[in-house]
């Protein structure tokens, strides 16, 4: 049993065998699938996904990159969607200094806006953090989050920062980077990680993992995730499945 807790299945890579992607992850053992819907289109795509298989899932939210797009409309349409019952979480939302799109007291503003939500509704988060690692953890800490609690998506940071992240109430959840040959940290990072506190995925169609890296990433191949970070813990490929399964339903609230 293997659950990968963000997938971007609703995607344009995924336009043209949609379903055959879906089928081998079924395949390959994957059980349970978050979709995870960031902007007006992908959180159609993912509700849609949800309500048309029983064992997929939608996180909704607003992309830090996409921040100065959001309006209050668009707000009370994910408040709407909260309620829904194949809604499990909140986001991907949090704060991206890569891209210069949206300015960082947008994207500030849209972050917090959508952690009062989740506590709002009662939802954990799922946060993006590229190169705002400060930033996002003190807005998290500001904000209280700990009340909801939620992911730190694709994980890649410090094991400070992790213990800080697990501190309120947080998983730190891995996707292909911790199986890349020269991914030191990562793999230290997973190694500390107690086992209740751990979530795999995949981002795809982004972030294939070793030795699939450079092309298009899907739900199935999880499975190299799981076997690099049971490997890495001395447990059976098995065990670290069940476990992080485990978790994912319990922080999602999902009943078996």
């Amino acid at each position: 049993m293997l659950f990968d807790t963000h997938a971007h299945l609703n995607a344009v890579q995924f336009d043209e065998d949609r379903e055959e992607v879906i089928q081998r992850a079924l395949d390959e053992g994957v059980s349970h699938i978050v979709v995870v819907g960031f902007d007006r289109d992908t959180i159609k795509g993912a509700m849609d996904l949800a309500e048309g298989y029983d064992f997929i899932y939608a996180a909704v939210g607003w992309h830090p990159v996409d921040a100065i797009d959001m309006t209050e409309e668009d707000l009370k349409w994910i408040e709407e969607l909260a309620s829904h019952p194949k809604v499990v979480a909140l986001g991907e939302m949090g704060l991206d200094y890569h891209w210069d799109k949206s300015p960082k007291d947008i994207q500030m503003d849209v972050f917090r806006k959508q952690i009062q939500l989740a506590k709002k509704v009662d939802l954990p988060i799922v946060i993006h953090n590229r190169e705002a690692t400060e930033d996002v953890v003190r807005i998290l800490e500001e904000e209280n989050a700990e009340e909801v609690g939620g992911i730190m998506h694709c994980y890649s940071g410090s094991l400070e920062i992790a213990k800080r992240c697990l501190d309120m109430n947080f998983y730190i959840s891995f996707g292909g980077p911790v199986t890349f040959k020269n991914a030191k940290k990562p793999k230290e990072v997973a190694v500390e990680i107690p086992m209740d506190r751990i979530l795999i995925e995949t981002d795809c169609p982004f972030l294939s993992p070793h030795p699939l890296r450079g092309k298009r990433n899907e739900s199935s191949y999880v499975k190299y995730i799981a076997e690099q970070i049971a490997d890495l813990k001395g447990m059976s490929v098995e065990e670290f499945a069940q476990k992080t399964s485990d978790n994912a339903f319990r922080l999602f609230g999902i009943s078996r």
